[in-house]
């Protein structure tokens, strides 16, 4: 084990996504151009406003278009990782770069999912915060303390230090008050699209489930971590009710990371947009003593670069 993809997850579409590499890498552009969505996908990404994009229904199936090319064009240049995983919707490239869906079906399975978070989503008065610098445990406790003001729970273990709590907007700021007095560094509201790991999500989930059962998954080529187990997935789960299990239950990506740097995977490359999921490994990396290095294919630029060192990085 050495080196490992990394997928992003919502909250790191930008506008303009994918414009670059779409004028630079065939292999990209024949992805995008192969996708047949119930939308304009590459005007989408290309030209859409980041408003419009942030759409949870448009956001999915864009981030996905993203991974997809650029993945193509790592496999095309021989780039093979030892292991893949991804935060939330970015599991689903893993996923894909694993070789369990090509990436049509890949696409398509987050258009579905998207859509279906985005209407489980509705009507919900729901936020989500990040909480900095404080151990989780406090942070479970502290959002029981808050159960008297409605529902709220830890959704997200990213890193040591960076954990995400989620739920009714009131229990949300009360625990942002108790966890603040508990001495959290910090609480920042995330700008997010519902109430995503959490059990209002179980709607979706049980969509998802039968949109699954439709399709056909191989068997993984490469290692690769789950978020519902925070583990590698083991021949003979059921994936397709874990994903089930995922779109509702916290991502346990800190876990994860934990496994691959226990294996000894000691190179992590962070297909984006975006970067935050190297600043988890780096953090989760520094808490275990282990000592690693990070790349990140943010722009064309990025991914000719780590080109460049395919062979001192795929020795």
């Amino acid at each position: 084990m050495k080196t490992v993809f990394l997928y992003a997850g919502q909250g790191s579409q930008k506008a303009g996504m994918g414009k670059d590499f779409y004028e630079a890498f065939p292999a990209y552009r024949e992805v995008i151009d192969s996708l047949k969505l119930s939308f304009d996908v590459k005007n989408m990404m290309h030209e859409g406003e980041l408003a419009e994009l942030s759409c949870t229904e448009y956001t999915q199936p864009c981030m996905a278009a993203f991974a997809a090319g650029v993945t193509a064009v790592l496999k095309e240049e021989g780039m093979i990782p030892d292991g893949a995983c991804g935060l939330s919707l970015g599991e689903y490239g893993a996923l894909h770069a694993a070789g369990i869906f090509d990436a049509e079906t890949y696409v398509k399975i987050t258009e579905f999912r998207g859509r279906e978070m985005a209407l489980a989503a509705e009507g919900k008065i729901c936020s989500m915060s990040a909480v900095l610098g404080m151990e989780s445990s406090i942070i479970e406790d502290a959002c029981a303390e808050c159960e008297p003001a409605g529902f709220v729970k830890l959704v997200n273990y990213n890193c040591p230090g960076q954990y995400v709590i989620c739920g009714d907007e009131p229990a949300v700021a009360a625990a942002e008050v108790l966890l603040k007095e508990k001495g959290a560094k910090r609480c920042i509201r995330l700008n997010v699209g519902g109430p995503f790991h959490t059990k209002y999500m179980e709607s979706a989930g049980k969509k998802l489930r039968a949109f699954l059962e439709e399709i056909s998954f191989g068997e993984p080529q490469i290692t690769v971590a789950l978020n519902a187990t925070g583990d590698f997935y083991k021949h003979g789960e059921n994936l397709k009710e874990l994903l089930e299990i995922q779109i509702q239950s916290s991502v346990h990506f800190e876990s994860e990371l934990r496994k691959f740097l226990e294996l000894g995977a000691d190179t992590f490359v962070e297909i984006g947009p975006g970067n935050a999921l190297t600043g988890f490994v780096k953090k989760t990396a520094k808490a275990m003593d282990k000592k690693v290095t990070t790349y990140t294919i943010d722009t064309a630029e990025d991914l000719k670069t780590l080109i460049s060192k395919k062979e001192e990085i795929f020795s």
